[in-house]
Protein backbone atom coordinates (compact mmCIF):
# COMPACT_ATOMS: atom_id res chain seq x y z
CA UNK A 1 0.00 0.00 0.00
CA UNK A 2 1.06 3.69 -0.01
CA UNK A 3 3.39 5.15 2.40
CA UNK A 4 1.90 8.80 4.16
CA UNK A 5 4.72 10.45 1.95
CA UNK A 6 3.61 9.11 -1.33
CA UNK A 7 -0.07 9.74 -0.70
CA UNK A 8 0.67 13.23 0.39
CA UNK A 9 2.75 13.35 -3.17
CA UNK A 10 -0.37 12.34 -5.49
CA UNK A 11 -2.65 14.72 -3.35
CA UNK A 12 -0.33 17.38 -4.59
CA UNK A 13 -0.25 16.73 -8.05
CA UNK A 14 -4.09 17.10 -8.26
CA UNK A 15 -4.20 19.68 -5.91
CA UNK A 16 -1.06 21.56 -8.72
CA UNK A 17 -3.49 20.58 -11.37
CA UNK A 18 -6.71 22.01 -10.32
CA UNK A 19 -4.83 25.25 -9.11
CA UNK A 20 -3.38 26.02 -12.83
CA UNK A 21 -6.43 25.40 -14.45
CA UNK A 22 -8.08 27.97 -12.20
CA UNK A 23 -5.34 30.85 -12.82
CA UNK A 24 -5.69 30.12 -16.70
CA UNK A 25 -9.05 31.61 -15.82
CA UNK A 26 -7.56 35.11 -15.04
CA UNK A 27 -6.44 35.67 -18.45
CA UNK A 28 -9.10 36.71 -20.96
CA UNK A 29 -7.74 35.84 -23.90
CA UNK A 30 -7.03 31.98 -22.87
CA UNK A 31 -10.64 32.07 -21.65
CA UNK A 32 -11.62 32.58 -25.38
CA UNK A 33 -8.96 29.72 -26.96
CA UNK A 34 -10.14 27.33 -24.25
CA UNK A 35 -13.67 27.42 -23.98
CA UNK A 36 -14.44 28.01 -27.97
CA UNK A 37 -16.14 24.53 -29.55
CA UNK A 38 -14.63 25.48 -33.01
CA UNK A 39 -10.74 26.54 -32.96
CA UNK A 40 -8.67 27.92 -35.82
CA UNK A 41 -5.27 26.48 -36.75
CA UNK A 42 -4.24 30.00 -35.17
CA UNK A 43 -5.96 28.79 -31.55
CA UNK A 44 -4.53 25.46 -31.71
CA UNK A 45 -0.90 26.79 -32.12
CA UNK A 46 -1.48 29.36 -28.99
CA UNK A 47 -3.29 26.68 -27.19
CA UNK A 48 -0.11 24.28 -27.47
CA UNK A 49 1.77 27.55 -26.46
CA UNK A 50 0.30 28.30 -23.58
CA UNK A 51 0.12 24.72 -22.10
CA UNK A 52 4.08 24.24 -23.13
CA UNK A 53 4.97 27.12 -20.79
CA UNK A 54 2.60 26.40 -17.80
CA UNK A 55 3.30 22.72 -17.49
CA UNK A 56 6.87 23.34 -18.74
CA UNK A 57 7.18 25.04 -15.90
CA UNK A 58 6.53 22.44 -13.92
CA UNK A 59 8.98 20.22 -15.18
CA UNK A 60 11.66 23.12 -14.83
CA UNK A 61 10.79 23.95 -11.47
CA UNK A 62 10.92 20.23 -10.61
CA UNK A 63 14.88 19.88 -11.90
CA UNK A 64 15.67 23.38 -10.96
CA UNK A 65 14.31 22.79 -7.10
CA UNK A 66 14.71 18.98 -6.71
CA UNK A 67 11.20 18.60 -5.68
CA UNK A 68 9.68 16.11 -7.75
CA UNK A 69 5.92 16.30 -6.73
CA UNK A 70 4.51 19.29 -9.06
CA UNK A 71 5.53 18.03 -12.73
CA UNK A 72 2.65 17.64 -14.83
CA UNK A 73 3.89 17.59 -18.32
CA UNK A 74 2.49 14.23 -19.36
CA UNK A 75 -1.14 15.36 -18.17
CA UNK A 76 -0.23 19.01 -19.61
CA UNK A 77 0.68 17.19 -23.17
CA UNK A 78 -2.96 14.68 -23.00
CA UNK A 79 -5.40 18.20 -21.78
CA UNK A 80 -3.72 20.24 -24.50
CA UNK A 81 -4.57 16.92 -27.15
CA UNK A 82 -8.15 16.52 -25.53
CA UNK A 83 -8.77 20.35 -25.98
CA UNK A 84 -6.65 21.20 -29.59
CA UNK A 85 -6.49 17.83 -31.33
CA UNK A 86 -3.46 16.76 -32.84
CA UNK A 87 -1.82 19.74 -33.93
CA UNK A 88 -1.61 21.01 -29.99
CA UNK A 89 -1.36 17.65 -28.46
CA UNK A 90 1.47 16.77 -30.05
CA UNK A 91 3.28 20.00 -30.24
CA UNK A 92 2.82 20.33 -26.35
CA UNK A 93 4.26 17.10 -25.50
CA UNK A 94 7.36 18.22 -27.69
CA UNK A 95 7.78 21.22 -26.17
CA UNK A 96 7.22 19.85 -22.42
CA UNK A 97 10.21 17.67 -22.45
CA UNK A 98 12.59 19.92 -23.52
CA UNK A 99 13.83 20.28 -19.57
CA UNK A 100 13.73 16.87 -19.03
CA UNK A 101 16.15 16.99 -22.63
CA UNK A 102 17.95 18.87 -21.56
CA UNK A 103 18.64 16.52 -17.80
CA UNK A 104 19.63 13.76 -19.92
CA UNK A 105 16.00 12.23 -20.31
CA UNK A 106 15.58 11.84 -23.57
CA UNK A 107 12.72 8.86 -23.68
CA UNK A 108 10.42 11.82 -22.53
CA UNK A 109 9.63 13.31 -25.71
CA UNK A 110 8.49 10.17 -27.63
CA UNK A 111 6.10 9.94 -24.28
CA UNK A 112 4.77 13.00 -24.56
CA UNK A 113 4.68 12.82 -27.74
CA UNK A 114 2.69 9.68 -27.65
CA UNK A 115 0.98 11.28 -24.40
CA UNK A 116 -0.40 14.44 -26.78
CA UNK A 117 -1.60 11.99 -29.16
CA UNK A 118 -3.47 9.81 -27.20
CA UNK A 119 -5.62 12.96 -25.70
CA UNK A 120 -6.12 14.16 -29.74
CA UNK A 121 -7.49 10.56 -29.87
CA UNK A 122 -9.53 11.16 -26.96
CA UNK A 123 -10.95 14.61 -29.20
CA UNK A 124 -11.71 12.92 -32.19
CA UNK A 125 -13.59 10.13 -30.18
CA UNK A 126 -16.04 12.45 -28.97
CA UNK A 127 -19.81 11.95 -29.97
CA UNK A 128 -20.09 15.62 -30.30
CA UNK A 129 -17.51 18.57 -29.88
CA UNK A 130 -18.88 19.81 -26.74
CA UNK A 131 -18.74 16.46 -25.16
CA UNK A 132 -15.61 16.59 -24.25
CA UNK A 133 -16.38 18.71 -21.56
CA UNK A 134 -18.42 15.55 -20.27
CA UNK A 135 -15.03 13.51 -19.26
CA UNK A 136 -15.25 11.94 -15.92
CA UNK A 137 -13.14 9.84 -14.14
CA UNK A 138 -15.71 8.32 -12.24
CA UNK A 139 -15.32 5.20 -14.02
CA UNK A 140 -17.62 2.92 -11.05
CA UNK A 141 -20.58 5.46 -12.39
CA UNK A 142 -19.97 5.21 -16.00
CA UNK A 143 -19.69 1.92 -16.02
CA UNK A 144 -23.30 1.17 -14.28
CA UNK A 145 -25.02 3.41 -16.43
CA UNK A 146 -23.35 1.82 -19.77
CA UNK A 147 -24.51 -1.25 -18.80
CA UNK A 148 -27.69 -0.68 -17.49
CA UNK A 149 -28.60 1.47 -20.38
CA UNK A 150 -27.15 -1.12 -22.89
CA UNK A 151 -29.38 -4.05 -20.99
CA UNK A 152 -33.04 -1.87 -21.80
CA UNK A 153 -34.21 -3.15 -25.51
CA UNK A 154 -36.25 -0.17 -26.29
CA UNK A 155 -33.88 2.76 -25.92
CA UNK A 156 -35.34 6.26 -27.07
CA UNK A 157 -33.02 8.93 -27.98
CA UNK A 158 -32.18 10.21 -24.76
CA UNK A 159 -31.26 6.86 -23.78
CA UNK A 160 -28.99 6.04 -26.80
CA UNK A 161 -27.11 9.53 -25.58
CA UNK A 162 -26.94 8.66 -22.01
CA UNK A 163 -25.00 4.76 -23.65
CA UNK A 164 -22.80 7.37 -25.74
CA UNK A 165 -21.39 9.76 -23.10
CA UNK A 166 -20.68 6.52 -20.64
CA UNK A 167 -19.20 4.77 -23.58
CA UNK A 168 -16.56 7.87 -24.18
CA UNK A 169 -16.02 8.60 -20.48
CA UNK A 170 -15.28 4.88 -20.10
CA UNK A 171 -12.54 4.81 -22.91
CA UNK A 172 -11.32 8.20 -22.61
CA UNK A 173 -10.05 6.58 -18.59
CA UNK A 174 -9.05 3.65 -20.40
CA UNK A 175 -6.53 6.19 -22.64
CA UNK A 176 -5.51 8.03 -20.08
CA UNK A 177 -4.45 4.72 -18.17
CA UNK A 178 -2.62 3.96 -21.17
CA UNK A 179 -0.97 6.86 -20.59
CA UNK A 180 0.51 6.33 -17.41
CA UNK A 181 1.16 2.85 -18.43
CA UNK A 182 3.55 3.79 -21.40
CA UNK A 183 5.67 6.24 -18.47
CA UNK A 184 5.48 3.04 -16.46
CA UNK A 185 6.79 1.05 -19.45
CA UNK A 186 9.60 3.47 -20.80
CA UNK A 187 10.99 3.90 -16.88
CA UNK A 188 11.10 0.05 -16.80
CA UNK A 189 12.76 -0.72 -20.43
CA UNK A 190 15.19 1.98 -20.48
CA UNK A 191 17.57 2.04 -17.86
CA UNK A 192 18.97 4.91 -19.03
CA UNK A 193 17.84 8.10 -20.51
CA UNK A 194 14.52 7.17 -19.68
CA UNK A 195 12.07 9.81 -18.27
CA UNK A 196 11.23 11.47 -14.89
CA UNK A 197 9.22 9.18 -12.28
CA UNK A 198 8.16 10.31 -9.24
CA UNK A 199 9.02 7.00 -6.90
CA UNK A 200 12.03 5.00 -6.59
CA UNK A 201 12.26 1.94 -8.65
CA UNK A 202 11.07 -0.63 -8.85
CA UNK A 203 7.41 0.16 -7.39
CA UNK A 204 4.93 -1.89 -6.55
CA UNK A 205 1.41 -2.63 -8.55
CA UNK A 206 -0.40 -1.03 -5.62
CA UNK A 207 1.34 2.28 -6.32
CA UNK A 208 0.62 1.90 -10.22
CA UNK A 209 -3.04 1.85 -9.48
CA UNK A 210 -2.51 4.82 -7.18
CA UNK A 211 -0.85 6.53 -9.64
CA UNK A 212 -3.30 5.89 -12.51
CA UNK A 213 -6.12 7.15 -10.40
CA UNK A 214 -3.95 10.12 -10.05
CA UNK A 215 -3.12 10.77 -13.66
CA UNK A 216 -6.61 10.44 -14.40
CA UNK A 217 -7.87 13.60 -11.64
CA UNK A 218 -5.00 15.55 -12.53
CA UNK A 219 -6.65 15.10 -16.21
CA UNK A 220 -9.79 15.60 -15.47
CA UNK A 221 -10.01 18.46 -12.85
CA UNK A 222 -9.31 21.29 -15.48
CA UNK A 223 -11.45 19.91 -17.79
CA UNK A 224 -14.09 20.08 -15.51
CA UNK A 225 -12.90 23.13 -13.89
CA UNK A 226 -12.86 25.04 -17.62
CA UNK A 227 -16.44 23.04 -18.06
CA UNK A 228 -17.84 24.67 -14.79
CA UNK A 229 -16.65 28.03 -16.20
CA UNK A 230 -17.92 27.33 -19.54
CA UNK A 231 -21.31 26.63 -18.46
CA UNK A 232 -21.45 29.75 -16.67
CA UNK A 233 -20.78 31.76 -19.24
CA UNK A 234 -23.15 30.05 -21.41
CA UNK A 235 -25.75 30.73 -18.74
CA UNK A 236 -24.50 34.91 -18.93
CA UNK A 237 -25.19 34.48 -23.00
CA UNK A 238 -28.38 33.55 -22.37
CA UNK A 239 -30.04 35.75 -19.88
CA UNK A 240 -28.15 38.06 -22.31
CA UNK A 241 -29.71 37.13 -24.97
CA UNK A 242 -33.03 37.19 -23.17
CA UNK A 243 -33.00 40.67 -22.17
CA UNK A 244 -31.98 41.55 -25.91
CA UNK A 245 -35.40 39.49 -27.13
CA UNK A 246 -37.02 41.39 -24.67
CA UNK A 247 -35.68 44.83 -25.02
CA UNK A 248 -36.69 43.87 -28.72
CA UNK A 249 -40.39 43.03 -27.94
CA UNK A 250 -41.24 45.94 -25.96
CA UNK A 251 -39.79 48.33 -28.29
CA UNK A 252 -41.93 46.85 -31.00
CA UNK A 253 -44.82 47.33 -28.73
CA UNK A 254 -44.36 50.93 -27.84
CA UNK A 255 -43.90 51.77 -31.95
CA UNK A 256 -47.60 50.39 -32.58
CA UNK A 257 -48.69 52.38 -29.91
CA UNK A 258 -47.37 55.47 -30.37
CA UNK A 259 -48.01 55.40 -34.09
CA UNK A 260 -52.10 54.51 -33.89
CA UNK A 261 -52.62 57.47 -31.55
CA UNK A 262 -50.53 59.78 -33.96
CA UNK A 263 -52.99 58.76 -36.21
CA UNK A 264 -55.36 59.24 -34.76
CA UNK A 265 -54.93 62.91 -33.90
CA UNK A 266 -54.26 63.20 -38.42
CA UNK A 267 -57.64 61.50 -38.86
CA UNK A 268 -59.36 64.40 -36.33
CA UNK A 269 -57.50 66.99 -37.91
CA UNK A 270 -58.34 66.30 -41.45
CA UNK A 271 -62.07 67.01 -41.25
CA UNK A 272 -61.41 70.37 -39.03
CA UNK A 273 -58.37 71.76 -40.35
CA UNK A 274 -56.86 69.55 -43.55
CA UNK A 275 -53.47 71.98 -43.77
CA UNK A 276 -52.46 70.73 -40.63
CA UNK A 277 -53.56 67.87 -41.34
CA UNK A 278 -50.69 67.58 -44.29
CA UNK A 279 -48.08 69.43 -42.23
CA UNK A 280 -48.55 66.70 -39.39
CA UNK A 281 -48.72 64.03 -42.23
CA UNK A 282 -45.27 65.68 -43.18
CA UNK A 283 -44.15 65.58 -39.59
CA UNK A 284 -45.06 61.82 -38.79
CA UNK A 285 -43.30 60.85 -42.06
CA UNK A 286 -40.15 62.55 -40.86
CA UNK A 287 -40.72 60.31 -37.19
CA UNK A 288 -41.52 57.00 -38.95
CA UNK A 289 -38.24 57.32 -40.80
CA UNK A 290 -36.11 57.89 -37.84
CA UNK A 291 -38.40 54.92 -36.33
CA UNK A 292 -37.37 52.44 -39.42
CA UNK A 293 -34.29 53.93 -39.40
CA UNK A 294 -33.39 52.55 -36.06
CA UNK A 295 -32.16 49.53 -34.65
CA UNK A 296 -30.27 49.77 -31.67
CA UNK A 297 -31.40 49.53 -27.84
CA UNK A 298 -29.49 52.81 -27.10
CA UNK A 299 -28.79 56.62 -28.45
CA UNK A 300 -27.70 59.88 -27.55
CA UNK A 301 -30.21 62.00 -25.53
CA UNK A 302 -29.65 64.71 -28.37
CA UNK A 303 -31.77 62.39 -30.49
CA UNK A 304 -34.23 61.54 -28.19
CA UNK A 305 -34.92 65.15 -27.90
CA UNK A 306 -34.78 65.87 -30.99
CA UNK A 307 -37.45 62.95 -31.41
CA UNK A 308 -39.56 64.64 -28.94
CA UNK A 309 -39.67 68.32 -30.76
CA UNK A 310 -41.01 66.66 -34.00
CA UNK A 311 -43.70 64.42 -31.59
CA UNK A 312 -44.70 67.67 -30.32
CA UNK A 313 -44.61 69.71 -33.40
CA UNK A 314 -47.55 67.34 -33.96
CA UNK A 315 -49.45 67.57 -30.77
CA UNK A 316 -49.32 71.49 -31.31
CA UNK A 317 -50.87 71.43 -34.66
CA UNK A 318 -53.74 69.63 -32.75
CA UNK A 319 -53.83 71.66 -29.22
CA UNK A 320 -52.83 74.49 -30.50
CA UNK A 321 -51.83 77.20 -27.91
CA UNK A 322 -53.39 75.22 -25.09
CA UNK A 323 -50.39 73.07 -24.96
CA UNK A 324 -46.52 74.55 -24.16
CA UNK A 325 -43.07 72.56 -23.93
CA UNK A 326 -40.48 74.12 -21.85
CA UNK A 327 -36.89 72.38 -21.96
CA UNK A 328 -33.61 73.17 -19.56
CA UNK A 329 -31.04 70.77 -21.15
CA UNK A 330 -27.88 70.31 -19.27
CA UNK A 331 -25.65 70.16 -22.75
CA UNK A 332 -23.56 67.72 -20.69
CA UNK A 333 -26.21 65.00 -21.34
CA UNK A 334 -26.58 65.49 -24.73
CA UNK A 335 -24.43 62.70 -25.69
CA UNK A 336 -25.11 60.30 -23.14
CA UNK A 337 -26.31 57.20 -23.83
CA UNK A 338 -30.21 56.81 -23.19
CA UNK A 339 -32.76 53.76 -23.92
CA UNK A 340 -34.28 54.44 -27.35
CA UNK A 341 -37.77 55.85 -27.06
CA UNK A 342 -37.49 56.51 -23.74
CA UNK A 343 -39.29 60.04 -23.23
CA UNK A 344 -42.15 59.63 -25.94
CA UNK A 345 -44.58 57.70 -24.00
CA UNK A 346 -44.38 59.58 -21.03
CA UNK A 347 -44.56 63.29 -22.75
CA UNK A 348 -47.36 61.50 -24.25
CA UNK A 349 -49.12 60.22 -20.88
CA UNK A 350 -48.70 64.10 -20.07
CA UNK A 351 -50.75 64.82 -22.99
CA UNK A 352 -53.40 62.35 -22.89
CA UNK A 353 -54.26 62.10 -19.46
CA UNK A 354 -52.94 65.22 -17.77
CA UNK A 355 -53.18 68.23 -19.91
CA UNK A 356 -55.58 67.18 -22.40
CA UNK A 357 -59.28 67.29 -20.23
CA UNK A 358 -58.05 71.01 -19.06
CA UNK A 359 -60.13 73.70 -20.47
CA UNK A 360 -56.82 75.92 -21.02
CA UNK A 361 -54.27 73.48 -21.36
CA UNK A 362 -51.06 73.57 -19.55
CA UNK A 363 -47.40 73.12 -20.09
CA UNK A 364 -44.77 70.30 -20.60
CA UNK A 365 -41.45 70.53 -18.64
CA UNK A 366 -38.33 68.42 -19.84
CA UNK A 367 -35.37 69.17 -17.53
CA UNK A 368 -32.11 66.86 -17.56
CA UNK A 369 -28.86 67.36 -15.69
CA UNK A 370 -26.06 65.04 -14.14
CA UNK A 371 -25.14 64.72 -11.00
CA UNK A 372 -21.95 62.63 -10.46
CA UNK A 373 -21.71 59.86 -13.02
CA UNK A 374 -25.84 59.51 -12.92
CA UNK A 375 -28.22 61.12 -15.67
CA UNK A 376 -31.60 62.67 -14.36
CA UNK A 377 -34.43 63.47 -16.63
CA UNK A 378 -37.20 64.90 -14.89
CA UNK A 379 -40.73 65.20 -16.99
CA UNK A 380 -43.26 67.39 -15.40
CA UNK A 381 -46.45 68.39 -16.44
CA UNK A 382 -49.25 71.03 -14.57
CA UNK A 383 -52.42 69.07 -15.57
CA UNK A 384 -55.04 67.36 -13.76
CA UNK A 385 -52.64 64.73 -11.77
CA UNK A 386 -53.19 60.73 -11.56
CA UNK A 387 -55.64 59.46 -8.39
CA UNK A 388 -54.02 58.04 -5.71
CA UNK A 389 -55.63 54.59 -6.37
CA UNK A 390 -54.16 54.32 -9.74
CA UNK A 391 -50.60 56.03 -8.80
CA UNK A 392 -49.83 52.84 -6.80
CA UNK A 393 -50.35 50.30 -9.58
CA UNK A 394 -49.27 52.32 -11.96
CA UNK A 395 -46.25 50.00 -13.28
CA UNK A 396 -48.30 47.30 -13.78
CA UNK A 397 -51.10 48.93 -15.73
CA UNK A 398 -51.04 50.36 -19.35
CA UNK A 399 -48.15 50.42 -21.67
CA UNK A 400 -46.46 53.60 -21.64
CA UNK A 401 -44.85 54.03 -18.18
CA UNK A 402 -44.77 50.64 -17.47
CA UNK A 403 -43.10 50.10 -20.73
CA UNK A 404 -40.23 52.55 -20.20
CA UNK A 405 -39.60 50.43 -16.63
CA UNK A 406 -39.55 47.58 -17.98
CA UNK A 407 -36.73 48.40 -20.28
CA UNK A 408 -35.05 50.46 -18.01
CA UNK A 409 -35.06 47.32 -15.64
CA UNK A 410 -33.87 44.90 -18.09
CA UNK A 411 -31.48 46.94 -19.17
CA UNK A 412 -29.95 47.99 -15.48
CA UNK A 413 -31.37 45.84 -13.08
CA UNK A 414 -31.22 47.44 -9.67
CA UNK A 415 -28.87 50.25 -10.76
CA UNK A 416 -31.75 52.50 -12.15
CA UNK A 417 -34.14 54.68 -10.18
CA UNK A 418 -37.98 55.91 -11.73
CA UNK A 419 -40.37 57.39 -9.69
CA UNK A 420 -43.60 59.12 -10.67
CA UNK A 421 -44.75 61.76 -7.93
CA UNK A 422 -48.58 63.07 -8.53
CA UNK A 423 -50.78 65.45 -7.02
CA UNK A 424 -54.58 65.81 -8.11
CA UNK A 425 -55.59 69.09 -9.45
CA UNK A 426 -51.20 70.43 -9.74
CA UNK A 427 -49.46 67.99 -12.06
CA UNK A 428 -47.25 64.94 -12.41
CA UNK A 429 -44.08 64.37 -12.22
CA UNK A 430 -41.32 61.28 -13.50
CA UNK A 431 -38.24 61.57 -12.17
CA UNK A 432 -35.63 58.48 -14.31
CA UNK A 433 -32.06 58.13 -13.09
CA UNK A 434 -29.62 56.12 -14.93
CA UNK A 435 -26.23 55.44 -14.42
CA UNK A 436 -23.34 55.79 -17.04
CA UNK A 437 -23.80 52.76 -19.65
CA UNK A 438 -19.87 52.52 -19.22
CA UNK A 439 -21.03 51.26 -16.43
CA UNK A 440 -23.55 48.23 -17.82
CA UNK A 441 -21.79 46.54 -20.17
CA UNK A 442 -21.21 43.65 -18.52
CA UNK A 443 -25.61 43.15 -18.37
CA UNK A 444 -25.53 42.38 -22.16
CA UNK A 445 -22.76 40.93 -23.18
CA UNK A 446 -24.79 38.45 -25.94
CA UNK A 447 -23.15 40.05 -29.12
CA UNK A 448 -19.52 40.17 -28.25
CA UNK A 449 -19.83 36.42 -26.58
CA UNK A 450 -21.31 34.73 -29.44
CA UNK A 451 -18.46 36.14 -31.25
CA UNK A 452 -15.43 34.41 -29.01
Amino acid sequence: MLTQQQLAALLLKVAVSASIASILMRFGRIQKILLRDERTVSDRLQLALIFSLVFGATAAVRILSHYQYIDLTLEGAVIAGMLGGYVSGLITGLCVSIPDMFSGKFMSMPLFAAAGIIGALMHDLAPRKEDIWSFSPFVDLNLYRFLRQLLRLNRNAIQRRVIELAAFNLICNALVVMAELLRWGVRALFTRHNTFFMFAWPSSSWLFVWSAATTLFAVSLPIRVWSSFRAERQLEMQHARLAEARLAALTNQINPHFLFNTLNSISTLIRIDPDSARKMIYRLSTILRRLLRKTENYSPLREEISFIDDYLAIEMMRFGEKLRFHKEIDPNTLDRLVPSMILQPIIENSIKHGLASKVDGGMVRLRTWLQGTRLHISIEDDGVGIPESKLAALFESGIGVSNVNERLRVMFGASYRMAVDSRPGQGTQTLIEIPELEEQTAALTAKALAQR
